[in-house]
């Protein structure tokens, strides 16, 4: 039986645990050979364990993806081995205070403005031309329900993936009639550790599991997905 994403090339970053890992796991699952990002090799290593489990293949890139340099050397090594990359999953999320707009500690803002908005348009602008590469280029970012409607106290976190949703959406209209499609998701409630941080009075048990979003991510990765600058919101 041909798996979904036999064959391509998939980068994955904050894949070391929540949404990122289930998606690892599930694109390996499908015959996707997953390049992995995330700041602890330790745990990277946990889930490169779990993929050569499952008969996959992953290559490990521990990274701080606020050193954005690196994002860039990141794009030119994957380039020199792969040649291309056939998709990029742009996860990786920084919470941050939930306190007034005002108190805000100006070092907590550049924080989460640089894991959530800057970080992902280094990453937009190192993996085009390697996306370009592909038959079918296929790029996923993670929205948030915080976009719907502003929220007293969500701070930066609520501007930070305003900017996103509004950065991937124009990039997707430059992509025009490129073969790259990029879209957002919003995963909704899940239990991961950033929803626990942001509801520490809530009943994790009462949250669907990250895995439970995998079916839509391979889904709007699959060559066969031809819409491009959608916001995806899990039902």
């Amino acid at each position: 039986m041909t798996k979904a994403l036999e064959g391509r090339i998939a980068l994955i970053t904050g894949a070391s645990r929540g949404i990122g890992r289930a998606v690892a796991l599930r694109f390996a699952q499908e015959g996707a050979h997953v390049i992995l990002v995330a700041r602890t090799i330790a745990a990277l290593e946990e889930v490169d364990d779990e993929i050569q489990a499952l008969g996959g293949s992953a290559t490990l890139v521990p990274m701080n993806l606020r050193e954005f340099d690196k994002i860039d050397q990141m794009g030119q090594a994957l380039y020199d081995r792969f040649g291309k990359i056939d998709i990029v999953v742009g996860n990786a999320g920084f919470l941050g205070d939930l306190t007034p707009m005002a108190h805000l500690k100006v070092k907590m803002w550049n924080e989460v403005m640089d894991v959530n908005v800057t970080a992902n348009w280094r990453l937009i602008r190192s993996m085009e031309p390697l996306l370009k590469q592909s038959d079918a280029g296929r790029a996923i970012f993670l929205s948030s329900g915080t976009t719907k409607a502003p929220r007293a106290y969500w701070a930066a976190y609520a501007v930070s993936k305003a900017a996103l949703e509004n950065m991937v959406q124009t990039w997707a209209l430059e992509l025009g009639k490129t073969n790259i499609k990029a879209n957002l998701i919003d995963p909704g409630a899940t239990r991961t550790r950033m929803r626990a941080q942001a509801y520490p009075g809530e009943n994790p048990e009462t949250l669907k599991e990250p895995e439970a979003l995998t079916d839509l991510f391979v889904e709007l990765a699959s060559p066969s997905y031809d819409k491009s600058g959608e916001i995806v919101r899990y039902n």
